[in-house]
């Protein structure tokens, strides 16, 4: 099956996977906006600083996310995430607040899921074979780690962080005793299967097995609950697996979910609203939360 690109209300296609470059331009102006956000930067302050021109910056953010810059500025900063939580509010809903057209329709990214029992973290892997390989997705490089009873792990390679053998090393080291075999080729076909969205569907649910502690199981399947397009706080994710005080515990658990994005840890914030710390990167969570809103436009 051929797979087709969304296309906006203007017509134009949009690729979910589009060209590694776009991420790190938009990487790189979310962190100049997000320092920044209280004076509410213009197109041609953002333009400046990273020295590039404002029509190249306003087509790449909407190559990228289908929104102009000021609307995806608006969909993810840290004071609108604060002010929708603070009042239990979907992020969605910000579209009324921002004079975007009515509540879209919610994507859901369909997951079938299971645990691999606690003896295989025990024996630190012993006994798993992990296909291992990078592929470039709509957050830059991207690790895929599988078995053969499905994704096992999606992480990310950031230069400035030591590149693909530091995001291999926290990734394998998790499971050091296990058998690693690199298939570039075979990555890139799951790293395609989780970001295109038109590939979620319930007929078909995209199989993912979770390697940890029975408690960091549990708060990892909580997480899977929340809805694409929404998001929680620690301390909910606590009462909701039944440990109300143990909100603290449950952000470390979310810290170590291996993996991103289809375990959706970014949907996860602090008691506040805050977006607290993440794994790949606080850009890269709001870049996640801003991706699933353009998302949810598109099929409105």
């Amino acid at each position: 099956m051929t797979l087709q690109a969304p296309i906006d209300a203007a017509g134009t296609t949009l690729d979910t996977l589009a060209p590694p470059s776009d991420y790190d331009l938009v990487r790189r102006t979310l962190e100049f906006m997000s320092e920044r956000y209280r004076a509410q930067p213009t197109l041609a302050e953002a333009a400046a600083r990273l020295g590039t021109g404002e029509a190249h910056l306003e087509a790449t953010f909407r190559r990228w996310a289908g929104l102009s810059p000021k609307l995806f500025l608006q969909a993810v900063t840290i004071d609108h995430a604060r002010r929708l939580l603070a009042g239990g509010l979907p992020l969605l809903d910000a579209a009324h607040e921002l004079g975007l057209s009515g509540p879209s329709r919610l994507h859901d990214l369909f997951v079938r899921h299971e645990a691999m029992s606690p003896g295989a973290l025990k024996r630190r892997g012993e006994g798993l074979v992990l296909g291992h390989g990078f592929a470039d997705g709509p957050f830059g490089r991207t690790l895929a780690i599988w078995t053969d009873r499905g994704l096992a792990g999606l992480a990310f390679s950031d230069e400035e962080r030591g590149g693909d053998a530091h995001a291999l090393q926290d990734m394998l080291g998790r499971w050091p005793a296990a058998e690693a075999r690199r298939d570039d080729a075979a990555a890139a076909a799951w790293v395609a299967r989780v970001f295109r969205p038109d590939s979620w569907r319930a007929e078909a649910p995209l199989r993912v097995v979770l390697i940890g502690t029975d408690f960091e199981v549990r708060v990892w399947e909580r997480l899977l609950a929340v809805p694409f397009g929404r998001a929680t706080t620690y301390g909910a994710l606590a009462r909701e697996i039944g440990a109300p005080k143990a909100a603290r515990a449950v952000g470390a658990a979310v810290g170590r979910n291996p993996i991103s994005f289809v375990v959706p840890c970014h949907r996860a914030m602090g008691s506040t609203g805050a977006l607290t710390g993440y794994h790949w990167g606080l850009a890269r969570k709001r870049a996640m939360l801003g991706w699933e809103y353009a998302m949810g436009e598109r099929g409105g």
